[in-house]
């Protein structure tokens, strides 16, 4: 390893350990102002989800977040108690059904994303539209790259070439 390597790697790390701890910060900001709706997370996602894209099929909801089939349920059932989403069926299939804001659901969200999306711009208000932009633009070549890289991440301990 050369020491232009081992400059490369720190500040690697380093960028790691700052983007770790502005995203806690910034996640801990934002689950406190979704706590004090009484929602959880999960849920907050769910119906910010449809509050924006509309009715979506319950498995969509599930691969979308990541929440296990027999937990999307009991959530949705939670959601639905509380007159905030209803089932729609799904027109030309029996077996699926679409889960949809009610309109008192839609008038909570209306309520309560504005006050949301003004912490999030007062939490990234720190940085300038510009420096935003190149953000976005940095974090996606980053993310793409690592999702298009092809084959595993190799180490100089696994890549018997790098040695």
């Amino acid at each position: 390893m050369t020491d232009r390597d081992a400059d490369g790697m720190e500040l690697d790390l380093k960028l790691i350990r700052v983007l770790r701890n502005m995203v806690k910060e910034l996640y801990t900001s934002l689950e406190q102002d979704i706590d004090t709706y009484g929602l959880s997370i999960e849920t907050f996602q769910i119906l910010e989800l449809l509050y924006h894209k509309g009715p979506q099929p319950i498995q969509k909801i599930s691969d979308t977040f990541s929440i296990p089939s027999g937990s999307i349920t009991y959530v949705v059932d939670k959601l639905e108690k509380k007159g905030l989403v209803e089932r729609l069926p799904i027109p030309g299939d029996r077996r699926k059904t679409n889960v949809t804001l009610t309109s008192e659901g839609r008038s909570y969200f209306d309520n309560i994303f504005p006050n949301h999306a003004r912490l999030i711009s007062d939490n990234l208000s720190f940085a300038t539209g510009e420096e935003k932009l190149e953000l976005i633009r940095v974090l996606k070549k980053i993310g793409y790259g690592i999702k298009n890289r092809e084959g595993p991440a190799t180490t100089e301990e696994s890549d018997p070439k790098r040695k």
